[in-house]
């Protein structure tokens, strides 16, 4: 396996914006590694080459991070501006204005990465619908579903196949 980020982003106390959080701990789950919290945010695979990580938003020092890594796989809850209620798209390094002073996309990060330390790895977004946005850490039902599709997503994007692949196990 090619050395891979996972960074899954979002507020797990809003119900489905928290949805990467549990894509990321299901990923953790099926790989049989520790899964991240807030008080341990970051794992990373026994031999090195997959660190799985969680947090509340995108930061700039990302950058760095990113930066060291062949593959980065951004998950992110999605509001049904996208039209897919299950999208997953390659990204390229793209400074994206924000009007938002705390927003930042995965684009945005790959552009620091690539403009701060000149490396630009291959990178995909898995965003997931998000139907409910109450103060809950409990995922909505319909999200719950979309979040198992997404797993299956990224354990065949880890291996470079497709969910529906015959060799795909899951």
């Amino acid at each position: 396996m090619q050395k891979t980020l996972i960074i899954g982003y979002g507020n797990p106390d809003r119900q489905d914006d928290g949805v990467a959080w549990s894509i990321v701990k299901d990923v953790a789950t099926s790989l049989k590694l520790i899964t991240p919290s807030q008080f341990d945010p970051s794992v990373t695979s026994p031999d090195g080459d997959l660190t799985l990580q969680v947090s509340l938003q995108l930061l700039p020092e990302m950058a760095e991070q990113i930066s060291k890594y062949a593959r980065v796989c951004f998950v992110d809850a999605h509001t049904g501006r996208v039209p897919d209620d299950l999208s997953i798209e390659s990204l390229g390094a793209e400074f994206q204005k924000s009007p938002f002073t705390h927003h930042l996309t995965p684009q945005t990060c790959l552009s620091l990465s690539k403009t701060l330390y000149q490396k630009s790895p291959k990178a995909v977004l898995v965003s997931v619908r998000g139907y409910e946005f109450g103060f809950s850490n409990k995922l909505s039902t319909r999200t719950r579903m979309l979040a198992h599709q997404a797993v299956r997503h990224i354990l065949a994007w880890l291996e470079e196949r497709t969910p529906d692949d015959p060799a795909h196990a899951g």
